[in-house]
């Protein structure tokens, strides 16, 4: 392995390569949080980022209302703000959805796929710091796609050629990310999620993990989210296979 990249080289490199990526309908807006919310991203890897990390839990891309807002992976609001302690102004996208406004940290819709990873994260952890210890969250990919009514995309619902590029960019930066923190394991959050881990991760020695997407559209998150990640951190702790 050579010289590790530094996080400003792997999102500068990240953001440079899906900036100069282009998307035909439906897909009629996109937004990248790493261009508009630069900084409360950049504040989350100092603050959190440091050091080698246990385990890697990876998301598919922003939502509307998390991310998409304040630059931080599954950042619901008052969470980010209140419980990871990352603030940092935002601006807005080049190109604004009606639908979609970008209100930073005075967004007042709670994500509530966020909402609970981050209040699972309290409950079990009490504090960031214990968390982080072993942990890290990031997204796959860092762009979010909306339909002309304002409808999200998701990147697997992208066209072939598109999402080939996309992959490209973003297996790149996900490798980087890797050898920056050496987890030894790296659990997607949903299937997309892990589907992409194993692809571009396929050559390392590493264990990868599913745990089921908290998002309200997932009717298994809804029966109870913090069971199922509960369960799932006991068989990482054991060092048991995860399924």
């Amino acid at each position: 392995m050579g010289r590790v990249a530094s996080w400003k080289t792997i999102t500068d490199r990240l953001v440079a390569d899906v900036e100069a990526l282009s998307f035909q309908p439906p897909v009629a807006v996109v937004y990248n949080p790493l261009v508009y919310a630069r900084r409360p991203f950049d504040a989350y890897l100092r603050r959190w980022g440091r050091g080698t990390k246990e385990i890697l839990l990876l998301g598919m891309n922003p939502g509307p209302f998390g991310m998409g807002q304040v630059g931080v992976p599954f950042g619901e609001v008052h969470h980010v703000r209140d419980f990871l302690g990352v603030r940092g102004p935002v601006t807005k996208p080049t190109l604004e959805h009606p639908k979609r406004p970008v209100l930073g940290f005075d967004c007042p819709r709670s994500e509530v796929s966020g909402r609970r990873l981050w209040s699972w994260v309290r409950r079990r952890f009490e504090t960031p710091e214990r968390f982080f210890e072993r942990f890290f969250v990031l997204n796959y990919c860092p762009l979010m796609f909306m339909e002309e009514g304002g409808r999200n995309r998701t990147p697997d619902k992208l066209a072939k050629a598109e999402r080939q590029r996309l992959f490209a960019a973003c297996d790149h930066a996900l490798r980087q990310a890797v050898e920056r923190l050496q987890p030894r394991l790296v659990v997607g959050i949903g299937r997309f999620a892990r589907t992409r881990a194993e692809e571009a991760l396929s050559d390392l020695a590493l264990d990868f993990g599913s745990l089921p997407h908290p998002s309200p559209a997932n009717p298994a998150a809804n029966r109870g989210w913090d069971d199922l990640a509960d369960a799932a951190l006991a068989l990482w702790d054991a060092d048991s296979p995860v399924s």
